[in-house]
């Protein structure tokens, strides 16, 4: 059975199945070994996804404020729901489990929705995509490869709006330096310096 819920976290009618749910944005989410996950998609394409998370409640309404838009969302527990949900975005969840295991996975097919996107950071996320395990640029790097080269701080608002971590994996752009730059994830940089760590990128300097 899928839930309806609201973006205060309200439960609202249960839904029978996927078809009835078939016009709305709807998030799934799952346990992983970087704590709870939600992922959303409509019409095929992912919407945004979060991670880190202590519960199921806190990811998903997370994940539904960060959208921004004032709807309900039919809600599905992708462990036992499973054969409820498309195959690709299984394939997705599947992706985001194995990294979250520590193994090198490739998210680049994952389709997602950029239409809230400006051309500059459409261009910042596609390059952002093509950052590979174990690899990191700079924001000033990202943004030269971006044809925009002074732009760092610019590629920095970018990452601090990312509605895709790991999948458009902005833990992979440090500051100058060497820095860690920012992280907006829960535990912050906690969690970038864990997953830089995790990817076994060396010579981080820590926090102040």
């Amino acid at each position: 059975m899928l839930a309806n819920i609201d973006r205060n976290g309200a439960s609202l009618a249960l839904m029978p199945n996927m078809a009835t749910a078939a016009n709305r944005t709807c998030i799934a989410s799952f346990l992983t070994e970087l704590g709870w996950m939600a992922i959303a998609w409509h019409d095929d394409v992912v919407q945004g996804n979060t991670f880190g998370h202590a519960s199921r409640r806190s990811a998903e309404l997370a994940l539904a404020e960060s959208l921004g838009a004032a709807q309900a969302f039919c809600r599905v527990d992708a462990e036992r729901q499973a054969d409820e949900l498309p195959a690709w975005l299984t394939g997705t969840i599947d992706l985001l489990q194995r990294f979250a295991l520590g193994e090198p996975v490739d998210f680049s097919a994952v389709p997602l929705s950029l239409g809230h996107l400006t051309p500059f950071a459409k261009r910042v996320v596609a390059r952002c995509r093509r950052i590979t395990w174990g690899k990191t640029n700079s924001y000033g790097e990202l943004a030269a490869a971006c044809g925009s080269p002074g732009a760092a701080r610019a590629v920095g608002s970018v990452m601090a709006k990312n509605r895709y971590p790991l999948i458009v994996p902005c833990h992979r752009v440090l500051g100058a330096g060497g820095g860690l730059g920012g992280y907006s994830a829960p535990d912050g940089l906690r969690m970038k310096r864990r997953l830089l760590a995790m990817e076994s990128v060396a010579a981080l300097r820590r926090p102040k």
